[in-house]
């Protein structure tokens, strides 16, 4: 049965001029690929199968990752259904030459695992073990959109 911090995964990608809008900054919609990315590979940590986007919920941006800024992904399972798995993922801008971090994007995916076939998979139970798992189980929750409670 896999744990909410194994599902952890955090990714960098170097905003470059083919990423970015007329604004010079990251393309929301190179953003939200991103996001897609790295939450189904965490879904697909927590399921142990093929996992496939089925919805996206709240996506909101709060500021632009400028041209030459590391654009950070965060994702982690925190909850499951039978065949679904909730994920919270969060991008952030970086300065490469400071480090200093500031949140970009906040959304919530629900993946669900599919078969060689493509059909709905069932998925383990997930984990909450120790405190790094409460905490970000805790802090996902209380940030969920009300149509996913």
């Amino acid at each position: 049965m896999p744990t909410v911090s194994e599902t952890y995964i955090e990714n960098r990608q170097r905003v470059q001029p083919t990423h970015t809008n007329n604004y010079e900054s990251a393309h929301g919609g190179n953003v939200v690929k991103w996001m897609d990315e790295i939450g189904a590979m965490s879904a697909m940590r927590a399921a142990g199968e093929t996992c496939v986007t089925a919805k996206i919920n709240g996506l909101d941006f709060k500021r632009p990752v400028p041209q030459g800024d590391t654009c950070i992904v965060e994702s982690y399972v925190y909850a499951v259904g039978r065949t679904s798995l909730r994920t919270r993922i969060r991008a952030f801008r970086e300065s490469p030459r400071t480090g200093e971090r500031e949140p970009t994007t906040e959304s919530y995916f629900v993946f669900v695992a599919v078969d060689a076939d493509g059909n709905p998979t069932p998925v383990p139970e997930l984990e909450v073990a120790g405190e790094r798992c409460r905490e970000l189980r805790e802090e996902a929750l209380a940030g969920e959109p009300d149509e996913d409670r």
